[in-house]
């Protein structure tokens, strides 16, 4: 059986006495090794999971733990970079170096080093003179010579134009895959978090709406296109069939989400095994694109114009 490094048992968090529920009932495990993609529109939840994760907040509710023990007895074991990389713009790349040795007793040198060097960051630049690109390899390095168990990037690709976001994921993977470290990260670029990862969550109004290993997210769920008004007007012989590894029906499937457009409706359902579309429709496996546009559209499918989050990036980069 393999040990969680990241482990979240119900876990939610509110701010203030009676304030808002930033995340509810979160229950997760994340295996050494793993790349977990965590999605979700503006205010979905996805930075404070990484906060609790972090041992940056404590949770309200339910509990969080790492290789074992709460975040905060095993913050040496974490290595978290926040979305704006905070780092000192007048020190010089290699003074920042220097003070990540100095905090993290399992500093490792040598991997710091040869990563600035292979990426042809300068050790004498200063910060603020590196571009958003190199600012961001800096912090990830800072984070990755921890040699942490569990790796938390919020919005790691933000500030990268499209053509350096292959490189710096590439990177990233390579790096974190050497390592055996479990992570964890969030972005709104959801055709590049496909590229490295092995497992996705998807976030919508602090709750956990969907996650697993994204190969049997893919395979348990159909993109269904039929006429306008399918399914509301769905009659029985149009309805699909869902057939278990036996070839017998079992009549059992679920409706996720659906949008019209130019007379047909496209719908996501969750099939959990071999659908067989009725009269008049069409199934296909959805892409990593529209499970997860399929999930965040859930909340919007019964208005008659659910708007997709404007923040949410699914055109291919560069």
């Amino acid at each position: 059986m393999t040990t969680a490094v990241l482990d979240c048992a119900g876990v939610g968090r509110r701010y203030g006495r009676r304030g808002t529920w930033g995340l509810r009932t979160c229950t997760l495990a994340v295996p050494a090794g793993r790349v977990v993609a965590v999605v979700g529109p503006n205010g979905a939840g996805k930075t404070t999971l990484l906060h609790l994760a972090a041992g940056l907040l404590p949770p309200t509710e339910g509990s969080v733990q790492v290789a074992g023990a709460v975040p905060e007895r095993r913050l040496e074991r974490i290595g978290f970079a926040p979305q704006d990389s905070p780092l000192w713009p007048q020190l010089r790349v290699r003074d920042v170096l220097g003070v990540g040795a100095h905090l993290n007793p399992r500093w490792d040198a040598d991997l710091a080093s040869d990563r600035i060097a292979r990426l042809s960051i300068p050790p004498r630049a200063r910060i603020g003179a590196l571009s958003g690109g190199q600012r961001a390899q800096v912090a990830l390095t800072l984070v990755l010579a921890k040699r942490p168990q569990l790796l938390l990037l919020d919005e790691p690709l933000a500030s990268l134009n499209p053509l350096a976001r292959p490189e710096f994921l590439a990177s990233m993977f390579d790096a974190c895959t050497s390592s055996g470290a479990a992570v964890l990260f969030s972005s709104h670029v959801v055709a590049e978090m496909e590229r490295i990862s092995d497992d996705l969550v998807v976030l919508a109004g602090g709750r956990v709406r969907l996650d697993g290993d994204i190969d049997k997210l893919r395979h348990a769920h159909r993109v269904i296109v039929g006429p306008a008004g399918w399914p509301t007007t769905m009659t029985a012989q149009m309805a699909p069939t869902v057939r278990d590894a036996s070839g017998d029906a079992t009549g059992k499937w679920e409706l996720i989400s659906a949008r019209e457009a130019a007379g047909r409706t496209t719908a996501l359902a969750r099939v959990g095994a071999h659908l067989v579309a009725g009269p008049g429709l069409q199934a296909v496996e959805p892409t990593f694109e529209e499970l997860v546009l399929g999930y965040l559209d859930q909340d919007h499918s019964d208005q008659d114009h659910p708007q997709r989050d404007p923040t949410l990036q699914v055109e291919t980069s560069v």
